[in-house]
């Protein structure tokens, strides 16, 4: 390395050690369920209990985790929506094999530069009727990895028909409203902000997330969504193309025809979800597989290849030198990240160097463990987004991850269907010469990344993932270090203190944010290699909703775990 990695003193490690332990300051952090059959994690704790229905029912891991994921489209809907992408990654057990798939919409036909340049803009505005210019991918991704199970599983499972039952009775009936909704619902409708976060001038956002009088829910308050509830049971009926050809498509297209909207019938009509080939690196004796681009799951995997150039053996967990090391690989990741990552469709990104030992060396080398580096473009870790992991009785393995960007996406819902809308689009440059500009059919630049480690014989040992943006390679980076170099509990993994490097909205430039349960002497450690430092609260929600399962095959067992910064489950039997 540039410079060698000094050794801690024992003074730091038992400071590090005494800001961590076994990380179960609370009750909600000491969730650790074992258990011998299946295992579920999910953001919410309905979802969880939705997918282990299915399960139990007969159904198989991908059946769990539509029925999951549809769940939390609508207990959820800060974070996702059906009128968002998902992207997923399957162990097929029969056969030993890791599969991908890129449910993500691509750019309407009518979505170019100049489209948006004779309209005023000078970019793309996150909100509104021109923010929504991508076709939702998420019901296509359901509808692709369901047919996959049908051929090539074990268990083929239970019928697309029967997944719905739990999501459109909640839609229907309702449910309860939980902390984390209630909160990013009163952020978002903020009246001292008239631009960003002053969702209710949208009048389909205030109809569909408001009360009648215009009051926000709050914490318990019981929250019904009837259009979506009729969308889903015609989506159970009818199948995915209800979606894309029939009824659902054709409502959502007249609205936003009225509302000089981007997309078109042909988009719909066009969108297909698509088998791609996982990209994977060596991590220890381990196999750490993710999405290829138009995910960043290559900077998720850039990052472990550059941390396997040290013996973590010299490092202690939850040390500055633990933080910096983590820290420092994630803006070497980031550098091709932000050079080449785009739709690969449109550009070549040469994967295969970047994903090199010979690469992640000189990254490595390029490290310096007594400053932090200085060179980099201001971050923006912004990406609400749920996390789910299944492990089935057959070893079948699902790590799917869905989002619509922003909270509450694009804030647009269009008329009769209760669909949200993402604004992931929003996030296409109208600059010609960037990566990634903005062109008709195009996916743009996606966070969304989902991750999986197998051993040596090809089993998944640790299926885990996070909602947060840029956050998303760094947390992927804490949890697999954790369980697998540190011995941890994926439990005491997921709840341990967590840092986000990157800026937030309104911030001009980058910081290192650090929950307050991180020992002070170490923070001041930090801040003297040069990090500009923020301390957040504990358990802290920039952090993102984290989620693993854990098999072990020499016991039989399956360890899960859920974050205590979200309001999710693990469970399972």
């Amino acid at each position: 390395m540039s410079s060698q990695i000094h050794q801690n003193t024992q003074e730091e490690n038992q400071m590090s050690h005494s800001s961590s332990g076994k990380y179960c300051a609370t009750p909600a952090t000491c969730q650790n369920p074992i258990l011998t059959n299946a295992a579920v994690t999910t953001p919410h704790y309905l979802a969880t209990q939705a997918a282990i229905e299915i399960l139990q029912k007969g159904g198989n891991a991908i059946d769990a985790a539509i029925a999951a994921s549809a769940t939390l489209a609508v207990v959820y809907p800060h974070m996702n929506s059906i009128g968002g992408d998902n992207f997923w990654l399957v162990y097929n057990a029969k056969n030993k094999t890791v599969n991908a798939i890129n449910a993500s919409g691509r750019s309407g036909e009518k979505a170019t530069i100049d489209f948006y340049k004779v309209r005023g803009c000078d970019k793309i505005p996150s909100r509104g009727y021109l923010a929504a210019n991508t076709v939702p991918g998420v019901v296509s991704g359901w509808d692709l990895a369901h047919t996959y199970a049908k051929k090539h599983f074990f268990n083929t499972g239970l019928e697309w028909k029967n997944l719905f039952d739990k999501p459109i009775m909640y839609a229907k009936k309702g449910c309860a409203v939980t902390p984390s909704f209630a909160k990013w619902l009163e952020i978002n409708t903020d009246s001292t902000d008239q631009t960003s976060r002053y969702l209710q001038r949208f009048s389909s956002f205030k109809n569909n997330y408001l009360k009648e009088n215009g009051e926000l829910y709050r914490i318990g308050d019981v929250f019904k969504q009837p259009d979506l509830a009729q969308t889903l049971s015609t989506i159970a009926a009818e199948g995915a193309a209800a979606f894309y050809t029939g009824s659902i498509a054709e409502k959502i297209i007249a609205d936003l025809s009225k509302n000089d909207g981007v997309l078109t019938l042909n988009d719909f009509k066009n969108h297909q979800a698509n088998w791609v080939d996982p990209i994977s690196t060596t991590y220890r004796d381990y196999t750490a597989y993710n999405l290829p681009p138009n995910t960043q799951g290559i900077t998720s995997l850039e990052v472990l290849n550059i941390l396997n150039q040290f013996n973590l053996e010299n490092i202690a967990e939850g040390s500055a030198d633990y933080y910096h090391l983590i820290v420092e690989a994630t803006k070497e990741a980031f550098i091709d990240r932000d050079k080449y990552l785009t739709d690969p469709e449109f550009a070549h990104i040469p994967i295969d160097e970047l994903l090199s030992k010979s690469h992640a060396k000189a990254q490595a080398e390029r490290i310096q463990m007594d400053l932090a580096a200085k060179n980099q473009a201001a971050l923006d870790p912004k990406g609400d987004t749920v996390w789910l992991g299944i492990v089935d009785e057959d070893g079948n393995s699902v790590s799917l991850i869905q989002s619509i960007y922003h909270d509450f996406g694009a804030a647009i819902v269009p008329e009769g269907t209760g669909v949200l809308l993402q604004n992931r689009g929003s996030f296409f440059s109208l600059d010609e010469t960037h990566i990634n500009c903005l062109k008709p059919q195009k996916r743009t630049f996606h966070t969304l990344n989902a991750a999986m480690l197998l051993d040596n014989e090809q089993r998944p040992t640790l299926i885990y993932g996070t909602m947060g943006g840029e956050g998303q390679p760094q947390t992927q980076a804490a949890i697999v270090t954790r369980v697998i170099d540190y011995k941890m509990t994926v439990q005491e993994a997921v709840a341990a203190p967590r840092w986000l490097y990157g800026r937030t909205w309104g911030m001009a430039s980058n910081n290192l944010k650090l929950e307050n349960r991180i020992n002070a002497d170490i923070i001041q450690r930090l801040e003297k290699r040069g990090h500009p430092i923020e301390v957040l609260e504990s358990y802290s929600d920039l952090m993102g909703h984290a989620g693993a399962i854990s098999v072990n095959y020499q016991l039989g067992t399956i360890n899960a775990a859920t974050d205590p910064r979200s309001d999710g489950l693990a469970s399972g039997y």
